[in-house]
């Protein structure tokens, strides 16, 4: 439960990690054809091939295991933050109306419109009472809570926590993210063991730590220079 911390890394230096991964995904072969159609499912017209600034549609389909209104959020933002997301064909979404007992973080594939739903910690200054819910969001360094907003995912390095991603803030809520040291990496304390033996998780300093089980597949799914939305609406 020890805040993860990462050496000095920029926001100008994450974001162009995941320019560099991503640019061979935008402007190659990845979004042509078919997939530029299932992505109209989502979308607005696409000019070319190699424009990522799409039009998300005012009233997107959210997939069965997400909330239709924290989806749409999830959307909006994704629009909003086009030009530093440069990967928008997968995003995560953090519900943080759910306890920590359910699964909260859904990678979504908007293609596809499929979703897979993982457990997920808090910070715990967001539930100092440790109930097992948030309370309350902050993007204060040295809060120990969970910030909500839009993320944008950096690089993968190995750190106090093993394997974990970087993560940079995109909004006013959660701008501190990389001072904070704000990242995904795997807990000990997120596990479904846990949950039925606690009946919740245990609490981060405001990381998303997901199960040692979830951690690679999180890690790859996602990649760099994809968004993490989390809110509570």
């Amino acid at each position: 439960m020890v805040a993860s911390h990462v050496a000095g890394v920029s926001r100008r230096e994450l974001l162009r990690t995941g320019s560099v991964v991503a640019a061979g995904a935008i402007a190659g072969p990845a979004l042509a054809g078919g997939q530029l159609q299932a992505l109209a499912m989502f979308q607005g017209p696409v000019q070319s091939p190699n424009q990522r600034a799409a039009t998300v549609r005012a009233t997107p389909v959210s997939p069965v295991t997400i909330r239709p209104d924290l989806f749409r959020r999830a959307l909006a933002a994704l629009q909003r933050h086009q030009s530093q997301v440069v990967l928008r064909d997968r995003i995560a979404l953090v519900d943080f109306d759910l306890p920590s007992s359910k699964p909260r973080f859904h990678v979504v594939d908007l293609a596809s419109g499929r979703s897979r739903s993982l457990l997920v910690s808090h910070g715990r200054g967001s539930d100092p009472e440790h109930s097992g819910w948030l309370s309350r969001f902050s993007n204060d360094v040295g809060s120990a809570a969970s910030s909500s907003g839009a993320f944008v995912t950096g690089d993968v390095y190995v750190g106090q926590h093993g394997r974990s991603r970087r993560l940079v803030g995109l909004d006013r809520t959660n701008d501190n993210a990389e001072p904070r040291a704000i990242v995904v990496h795997s807990a000990w304390y997120v596990s479904p063991e846990m949950v039925a033996q606690h009946g919740k998780l245990g609490r981060s300093e405001g990381c998303f730590a997901v199960s040692t089980a979830e951690l690679e597949y999180t890690l790859q799914t996602l990649g760099a220079g994809r968004m993490i939305y989390a809110d509570k609406v």
